[in-house]
């Protein structure tokens, strides 16, 4: 009996160990919830490539943009429970949406597998280089001088680009028009090009218009200053406790086995900890994460609850 199990037992975890080791023996679909051009496609475009190095199979992105994430978080859920169909997770599609939709089609706990959690960044206020602030209070005294005057984009209704205005909005007594549009990408394009005045944009798409001087930062609504942006002021060093920043990771469907999840998990903080995205990070103003599956599920838990009660105090709602 004792040899039996002994045998049950070793030939469960060569199992466990082959699949381990084979997977994946096909191209990986990474699902982006928004169009090129913005930080949510750009950090799977950087982790994609690095999962395509290490396992020599292809990990197509595909954006997939519509309604702040629905779109692509439906097409995860409903996919095969087998590791080769991932969601870029992010603070909308995994924190903000489900206090933000009365009717949502996803449980943003039940229905994933969290992987891994890989970075977060600051928002940053940027305006485009005609706009006559050049400043935070200057940009306040505009705004309060142009009541219902001036737009500010964001990626989507409920995302915490357009909850960060909103929430500038309200902490400065400011009439802001907000325009939504379904990526940053789009936002980026429309603001260096005159079309609306300001955006909230993450890190990671804002700091090369502002390198490039396409762009001006004025605030980033971290606790403190960047150290991308180090002469660029918190909008917390004036209004105290001001913060709205943005996070990204990996999730899989709800039944992936365990032992696919650890495989990539543990070939994602890999990736994150190598020196060329080390310095990717901190170019672009990231905040490196690379969590356990256990940590993210925990991180996620935490955020349903911190920015359900931000939209129900800004009154946001999407539908």
């Amino acid at each position: 009996m004792r040899i039996l199990v002994f045998v049950t037992v070793a030939l469960a975890a060569a199992v466990t160990h082959a699949a381990d080791r084979t997977y994946p023996t096909r191209p990986i679909r990474l699902i982006a919830p928004y169009p090129p051009g913005g930080g949510n496609d750009t950090m799977a475009r950087a982790i994609g490539a690095k999962l395509t190095e290490a396992w020599r199979q292809q990990v197509i992105i595909d954006n997939r943009p519509g309604a702040n994430g629905l779109v692509a978080c439906e097409l995860t859920m409903t996919a095969a429970p087998d590791g080769y169909t991932l969601l870029m997770a992010n603070i909308g599609s995994h924190a903000i949406n489900p206090a933000l939709y009365k009717n949502i089609p996803y449980d943003a706990e039940r229905d994933f597998a969290p992987v891994s959690q890989l970075g977060s960044t600051a928002n940053v206020l940027v305006v485009h280089p005609s706009t006559p602030a050049k400043n935070l209070p200057e940009l306040i005294a505009l705004a309060k001088a142009k009541p219902g005057q001036l737009t500010y984009g964001s990626n989507g209704v409920g995302s915490s680009q357009h909850l960060a205005g909103a929430l500038f909005g309200s902490t400065f007594g400011l009439d802001l028009v907000h325009v939504p549009y379904k990526g940053t990408g789009p936002v980026m394009t429309d603001l260096v090009g005159g079309q609306i005045a300001m955006s909230f944009a993450n890190m990671l798409a804002a700091l090369p218009q502002v390198r490039a001087k396409r762009l001006n930062a004025i605030a980033v609504t971290t606790l403190k200053r960047s150290p991308a942006l180090p002469d660029v002021p918190a909008i917390a060093e004036t209004a105290r406790g001001f913060e709205a920043i943005s996070w990204w990771g990996i999730v899989s469907t709800r039944g992936t086995p365990p032992e696919v999840v650890n495989a990539l998990n543990r070939e994602i903080v890999k990736g994150i900890n190598s020196p060329d995205m080390k310095t990717f990070f901190s170019n672009m103003g990231i905040e490196p994460a690379g969590t356990s599956p256990k940590e993210f599920a925990a991180f996620i838990k935490a955020e349903l609850v911190k920015w359900a009660k931000v939209v129900k105090e800004s009154g946001a709602r999407a539908d």
